[in-house]
């Protein structure tokens, strides 16, 4: 599920490199796959494993993942990141972690609210997008790149959870409950994971970026999905099973839709 999710989120920046090189075609792809990796792929996987449960339950889970990287990831990265002499992503560092305490404490408010019937669910925080502009990694060490991998993969993934949270939220009417996922989510995907694509030198030319996702596709329809599927047949798990093979071949088309739109490239 990390990997579609992080998918999503990098196709989805990838379409705006190319909405900036006046690609259009290449932007709809992209974001028509991005939805493909998170409205499907995500989602069918995360039913399988039970990932969203009451709102109770999305809340506590979502109280806990904001503990962990308010507390210890971030600021963990941060001080490594200083010490590498990678000042600008210790700075983004700390200022994630900040976001991600007042992230806990909305969510720790609304599962009082929930648990108790009393008070009213935090409204959600406001956003400010950042583009990701193309260009090189702005960070040297390996140490804090590798970081900046892990972070992204971790924003991408909350990002995905809390739409599948917030959705759970609005099918029970809970509309202030799935505002609040909404919001979060949002600064998830379009702050701090964009923050840190940046950094990481994630967009490059929509040529290049092509060429990323085609690598990534063919890997998950060729050996990643394959293997998952084996794997999940030989423990009974058929219904996982028939999934990746599912997810399998729509890799491949996602591959060959990605090498069409690099070969039309001028």
């Amino acid at each position: 599920m990390r990997g579609e999710a992080f998918a999503n989120a990098s196709y989805s920046v990838f379409a705006e490199q190319a909405r900036g090189q006046k690609l259009p075609a290449v932007a709809t792809l992209f974001q028509r796959v991005a939805s493909v990796e998170l409205g499907e792929h995500f989602t069918e996987a995360a039913t399988l494993t039970g990932l969203v449960g009451s709102d109770a339950a999305n809340l506590r889970a979502a109280v806990e993942g904001e503990s962990y990287e308010s507390r210890v990831m971030y600021p963990g990265f941060a001080r490594q990141a200083k010490e590498d002499g990678d000042t600008k992503a210790a700075e983004l560092f700390t200022e994630i972690a900040k976001d991600e305490a007042a992230h806990h404490q909305r969510f720790q408010a609304a599962l009082r609210v929930l648990t108790t019937g009393k008070g009213s669910i935090p409204k959600p925080p406001g956003v400010n997008p950042e583009r990701v502009r193309a260009g090189m990694p702005q960070v040297r060490a390996a140490r804090t790149k590798a970081n900046l991998d892990t972070a992204m993969h971790g924003e991408a993934l909350a990002h995905a959870k809390y739409a599948l949270f917030a959705k759970h939220a609005q099918a029970w009417g809970n509309k202030a409950l799935a505002r609040l996922f909404t919001g979060a989510g949002d600064i998830e995907l379009r702050e701090h994971f964009t923050g840190e694509a940046a950094l990481a030198g994630l967009v490059r030319s929509t040529r290049d970026n092509l060429t990323t996702a085609v690598n990534g596709e063919q890997y998950e329809s060729r050996t990643m999905y394959p293997d998952f599927a084996r794997k999940a047949q030989a423990a009974g798990d058929t219904g996982a099973a028939a999934l990746f093979r599912n997810d399998a071949d729509d890799e491949a088309g996602h591959a060959r839709d990605f090498v069409a739109a690099r070969q039309a490239l001028r």
